[in-house]
């Protein structure tokens, strides 16, 4: 029986688990800077087509949006996200236990749309009391969307000139990223996605791999001593 309650009923790709037993007893380096790491990433630059990129290595989604968003923002700001994103549904809080308020905003089939952000950003700084909420500094989608839809070109590129108008990070959840970018709806490579966004992650754990995600920055605009 084949179930789909989650990727992580399974273990890993054969291919996967058979060159871990070839590799087993290397003696490399730790922290990303053995030849497996370094040359994942030097595939990963030349992908988003950038050999500035920073890319790095985490263990699992829920550590990668935590991680990610609390680098990224201020104590005191807040990150929105679609009303069926994961970090309001699916990860317990995780975000919030950093002090990070999470803003949801109306989805559109699992989308958040340039309408949306554009509408309850001008609302927020039309209040005269905006500097005692918490202050929307991040934008967060996931591609694809919790109802598997797919950000078109058009749509994220909408999308990320609000971003850039309000001056707030965009944050591509990329734990499917995978199956987002080969669905037949998609019409984004990862390289004009990495052109569409400030950080993003490319999920191993949903797509095969025993465990693993990326995080990219594109235009190698990670924070200083992200990393520590």
């Amino acid at each position: 029986m084949i179930r789909f309650t989650s990727d992580y009923s399974e273990g890993a790709h054969p291919e996967i688990l058979h060159r871990l037993s070839e590799t087993n007893y290397e003696q490399v380096a730790g922290y990303g800077d053995d030849p497996y790491c370094v040359s994942a990433k030097e595939k990963i630059r030349c992908a988003v087509q950038n050999p500035n990129a920073a890319v790095f290595f985490l263990v699992g989604g829920t550590q990668t949006n935590l991680t990610v968003i609390d680098a990224l923002l201020p104590h005191y700001a807040g990150v929105i996200c679609a009303t069926t994103g994961h970090i309001a549904v699916h990860e317990a809080g995780a975000v919030e236990l950093c002090g990070h308020k999470v803003i949801t905003l109306p989805e559109h089939q699992g989308k958040l749309t340039a309408e949306a952000l554009t509408k309850y950003l001008n609302s927020f700084y039309k209040d005269g009391t905006w500097q005692h909420m918490a202050i929307p500094s991040m934008v967060y989608i996931s591609y694809p969307t919790e109802w598997g839809t797919i950000y078109s070109r058009e749509e994220l590129t909408a999308l990320y000139s609000v971003c850039k108008t309000y001056g707030l990070p965009l944050f591509i959840d990329g734990a499917r990223l995978g199956y987002g970018l080969s669905a037949p709806s998609a019409d984004l490579t990862l390289g004009e996605l990495a052109q569409l966004c400030d950080v993003f992650s490319i999920g191993g754990t949903k797509i095969g791999a025993l465990c693993g995600e990326a995080v990219v920055f594109p235009q190698g605009n990670a924070p200083k001593h992200f990393f520590s």
